[in-house]
């Protein structure tokens, strides 16, 4: 996750183009473009301009666990015995090396840390449970929920703009 967004205001091309990125992001910029009513050069433009201010953080492409024989997917509730911030930036880097961990969220109130978790089965979620949380000794408690079904997975940002972010639109 990028912490240092520029701000930067968003116009209709903006949202466009964002929200065909969002549906796929291996079009073309001559398809991108098209599909915004933009040329190609300011499709590639406004593109580039919103992955240097952080707006886009990264393109990926989704794989289906299915092709990997299903595997499993746990939403792991992370309760520390000491919560000040060092402790809380000490586990969150340790979960972040984690391969298996897709997911990491602070939250409050609750646990202090929500982690979505894939591995291609339960041995290889034991092991990642020894390293993570029993080998931590600041690791109070662990509540985990594994996936039955997957019913929804839409990672997007809703792009309705709000009434208080309309503002000049930036050069094209």
């Amino acid at each position: 996750m990028n912490d240092s967004i520029v701000s930067l205001p968003l116009d209709e091309v903006d949202h466009r183009l964002l929200g065909l990125l969002q549906d796929d992001a291996a079009r073309s910029n001559q398809a991108l473009a098209d599909a915004a009513h933009v040329s190609p050069a300011t499709a590639l433009r406004r593109v580039r301009r919103l992955v240097e201010a952080g707006v886009i953080e990264r393109q990926v492409a989704i794989l289906s666990p299915q092709a990997f024989g299903a595997g499993l997917t746990a939403i792991v509730e992370v309760t520390l015995d000491r919560q000040g911030v060092e402790h809380l930036d000490a586990f969150e880097a340790r979960a972040l090396a984690e391969a298996a961990v897709q997911q990491c969220y602070r939250v409050a109130p609750g646990p202090d840390v929500v982690l979505v978790v894939w591995v291609r089965d339960m041995s290889h979620y034991n092991a990642l449970v020894q390293r993570l949380f029993t080998e931590d000794a600041n690791v109070r408690n662990v509540k985990s929920y594994f996936a039955t079904r997957r019913s929804k997975f839409e990672p997007r940002v809703d792009l309705t703009p709000r009434p208080e972010s309309r503002q000049a639109p930036p050069p094209s």
